[in-house]
């Protein structure tokens, strides 16, 4: 009974946690390029009072095991990194990526950053920028005098000058892969940094093996499914529900050994 409360305990801890996880993805249902969570367990050790295959005193063979369980824990955050919807903008910096990659920024320290998020801006000196003032990278700069942007599907980036007639290139957008995109590590700011477990990053030209397409005046919206969290939310709910049964459960049992005596 003692360790149905310990195991009770650990089902309450970890549904807390996944409640938790599903009001973050709930949060981020409109935000650009964000990607669900979710929360992976798993089981914790077991307690063996009799072995499978263990041989008794009549020299039969136990067919199965005698074990009980000392209850879960989350192991595991996955990021999942199905497309999100496209929202039509009209802006000509807002850029899709249809398909696989990142978008590769620089932060204010010098290392790189990568994000799905295509909602882009333009400083005060032409520079192609995120929300937050990061440089993509590579870098482009659009000219002064540039009266139009046009970004083509394999990310080639040029510019209506002036009086010319003709677009001008004025810079290439690339984007990034990884072998093991769950493997990154999320920082806010629709953003992710490399990890051992992400692999190194790869580039690559937009529409050229596997690599996405990009889609001028479009966003990519967060994938989450509002109708499949609050499904989530409902079993989170009765999972804790269930768990803190067992517990009052558990209670009420050692409280009728308590009182044998009487």
């Amino acid at each position: 009974m003692i360790r149905a409360l310990f195991t009770a305990a650990t089902g309450l801890q970890a549904q807390q946690m996944n409640t938790d996880v599903i009001a973050n993805n709930i949060a981020n249902a409109n935000t650009p390029g964000f990607k669900r969570d979710r929360l992976n367990f798993q089981d914790l050790l077991y307690q063996t009072f009799r072995r499978a295959g263990q041989t008794t005193m009549t020299g039969s063979q136990v067919p199965t095991s005698l074990r009980v369980g000392h209850g879960v824990r989350p192991i595991a955050t996955q990021k999942i990194f199905l497309l999100g919807a496209a929202q039509p903008t009209g802006n000509s910096l807002d850029l899709m990526i249809q398909g696989d990659g990142f978008f590769q920024v620089t932060l204010a320290d010098g290392t790189p950053a990568y994000t799905r998020d295509g909602t882009f801006k333009l400083d005060s000196e032409g520079n192609i920028v995120t929300a937050d003032g990061l440089f993509i990278e590579p870098p482009i700069t659009i000219p002064d005098d540039a009266i139009g942007i046009e970004v083509a599907a394999d990310g080639t980036v040029s510019a209506l000058l002036g009086s010319d007639v003709t677009l001008t290139q004025v810079g290439q957008i690339q984007l990034v892969r990884f072998q093991n995109p769950a493997g990154l590590q999320t920082i806010g700011q629709n953003l992710y940094r490399e990890t051992d477990a992400s692999g190194n990053p790869q580039i690559g030209t937009p529409g050229e093996e596997g690599y996405g397409q990009i889609a001028q005046g479009f966003i990519e919206m967060s994938n989450v499914s509002i109708v499949e969290e609050l499904v989530n939310l409902i079993i989170a709910q009765r999972a804790f529900e269930t768990n803190s049964r067992a517990v009052d459960v558990a209670d009420q049992l050692l409280n009728i050994s308590n009182n044998l005596a009487r």
